[in-house]
C-alpha cells in the first residue's frame, strides 16, 4: 500500500501529462467497449432474425438442403403430420411448423410477375412467433380461412409485388406454378393483405399463402421441410443430436447452418474489431510509455539517490509499473463507466439508425455490454499500461548510481 501511495503522488507531479494519458486510455477503452457492445447486439439481432425465419432446427431430406429440384417438392417430406407428432414428444420442442416453398407467376389477367412463395400454417406460425409479418394493408388471415374458400385460398403479397400488379386486399389474382407432375397448374386466389418485409428486393417477389392452397396448387401432400422451434438457444445442440438419432434418414440442420449470412457477418465483425482493438492497444501503450519515459528522465537523479540510500532496482521498477497501472487502470475504469452510461442512455432515449444496405427500414441503435468483456477489457488495458511503464523504466533503475546522480 505504501508503494501504491508513492506511485500516486509521483503522478501528481505533472498533472497535465498524467491527465492526458488517463483521458486517452479512457477514450480508447470506451471506444473498444462500445464497438464490441454494438457487435454483440448485432449478433443477437441476426440470431433472432435467423431463428424467426427458419426455426431453431430445420428438418428435411438430405437432398432438400444439398441438391436442386427438377420438379417442385421432388425432395419433400411425406406424412408431415406424423413427423410433427413424433417431434412434439421431445421435451425441448415447442412448435413444429410445416413449410411449402415454390416459385411461379402471379397474374392479374393483364400482367404476370415472377414470385417466390411460402405456404404456411397460419395458426402454428402465430403460436410460435406471434406477429411475424408487418401487414401494411388488410389483415392477417385467420386459422382455416384458406380451407373454407372453395374457389381458392388467400395470399399475402409483398408491397412492391402488390404495387406492380395494382392489387389490394380483396383483389382476385391467379397463381401459376409447375406442379409435381411437370404440368402447369393454376389457381384463383384472393389477396388478404399486403406486407412489408423491410427488404425492397424481397418485397418485389415475396408471397405467402396457406399450406392447403400451396399443396392443392402443386398437386401433392408433401411439404418442403419442417421448422422446429425449441425452448431456447441452449437446447439447439442437444435437441439436434436427439432428433438426428430419432430420424436417421433425414437431415437435421440448426439455424446457423440455414443462415449462411450469419457466419460471414460474424467473421467480418471479428476482423474489423480485432484490428480496432489492436490499434487502440498500441495507442494506449505509446501514450503511457511516453508519459512514463518523460517522468523517468526527469527523475533520473532522484532514482540514483534512492539507489544510494539502499532501494533495490526491483522496488523502483515496481513503483514505476504501479504508476502505469494507475494510469491504465484508472483510465480503463473511467472508459468503462462512460460505456455503461452511453448504453443506458441509448435504452432510455432510443436512436434510430439508417437502413443497412439492401434494407428499406432502419433499426434502433443499442449497445449490449456483458460484465465479462468489460472486466477483461479493463484488465487488459491496465496490464498493457503496467508492462509499458516497466519496459520504459527498466534501464534507468539499473544504471550505475554514479551515472544516475550525475544526470542532467
Amino acid at each position: 500500500m505504501r508503494w501504491l501511495q508513492f506511485a500516486a503522488r509521483n503522478l501528481q507531479r505533472n498533472r497535465r501529462r498524467s491527465l492526458v494519458a488517463l483521458f486517452i486510455t479512457a477514450l480508447g477503452t470506451a471506444a473498444l467497449l462500445l464497438a464490441g457492445g454494438f457487435a454483440a447486439y448485432t449478433f443477437d439481432a441476426l440470431e433472432q432474425v435467423a431463428v424467426r425465419g427458419s426455426g431453431h432446427l430445420a428438418i428435411g431430406t438430405p437432398q432438400q438442403f444439398e441438391d436442386d429440384e427438377s420438379m417442385p417438392l421432388q425432395h419433400g417430406l411425406d406424412d408431415a403430420a406424423g413427423l410433427g407428432a413424433r417431434l412434439g414428444r421431445d421435451p425441448a420442442v415447442r412448435h413444429v411448423l410445416p413449410r411449402v416453398e415454390f416459385s411461379g407467376l402471379l397474374s392479374n389477367g393483364e400482367k404476370s410477375v415472377g414470385m417466390v412463395a411460402l405456404g404456411i400454417d397460419v395458426a402454428a406460425e402465430v403460436a410460435a412467433k406471434g406477429r411475424f409479418l408487418d401487414v401494411v394493408e388488410g389483415a392477417m388471415p385467420t386459422a382455416g380461412e384458406g380451407a373454407r374458400d372453395g374457389a381458392g385460398g388467400w395470399v399475402l403479397l409483398g408491397k412492391e409485388l402488390a404495387h406492380s400488379l395494382r392489387a389490394h386486399p380483396g383483389s382476385r389474382l391467379t397463381l401459376l406454378a409447375t406442379g409435381t407432375r411437370g404440368t402447369l397448374a393454376t389457381m384463383a386466389v384472393t389477396v388478404r393483405g399486403v406486407i412489408a418485409t423491410g427488404v425492397p428486393e424481397l418485397d418485389k417477389r415475396q408471397l405467402y399463402t396457406d399450406l392447403g392452397t400451396a399443396q392443392r396448387l402443386l398437386g401433392t401432400q408433401r411439404v418442403s421441410s419442417l421448422s422446429v422451434f425449441l425452448r431456447g438457444m441452449e437446447d439447439v445442440a442437444p435437441a439436434r443430436e436427439r432428433l438426428s438419432a430419432l430420424l436417421p434418414g433425414l437431415a437435421v440442420r440448426d439455424w446457423q447452418a440455414q443462415a449462411g449470412f450469419y457466419d460471414s457477418v460474424r467473421a467480418l465483425y471479428h476482423r474489423i474489431f480485432g484490428v480496432m482493438g489492436l490499434v487502440i492497444g498500441v495507442i494506449v501503450v505509446v501514450v503511457v510509455a511516453n508519459a512514463m519515459a518523460a517522468a523517468v528522465v526527469e527523475r533520473t537523479r532522484e532514482i540514483g539517490t534512492l539507489r544510494a540510500l539502499g532501494t533495490l532496482p526491483g522496488q523502483l521498477l515496481g513503483a514505476l509499473a504501479l504508476e502505469g497501472l494507475i494510469l491504465g487502470g484508472g483510465g480503463a475504469l473511467l472508459g468503462a463507466g462512460v460505456s455503461v452510461s452511453v448504453a443506458g442512455l441509448l435504452r432510455a432515449f432510443p436512436v434510430q439508425m439508417p437502413p443497412p444496405p439492401g434494407y428499406g427500414v432502419g433499426y434502433p441503435l443499442r449497445i449490449d455490454l456483458d460484465p465479462l468483456p468489460v472486466v477483461v477489457t479493463v484488465l487488459a488495458m491496465a496490464l498493457l499500461a503496467l508492462l509499458a511503464s516497466a519496459w520504459v523504466g527498466r534501464r534507468t533503475v539499473r544504471r550505475p548510481i554514479v551515472e544516475a546522480l550525475a544526470h542532467l
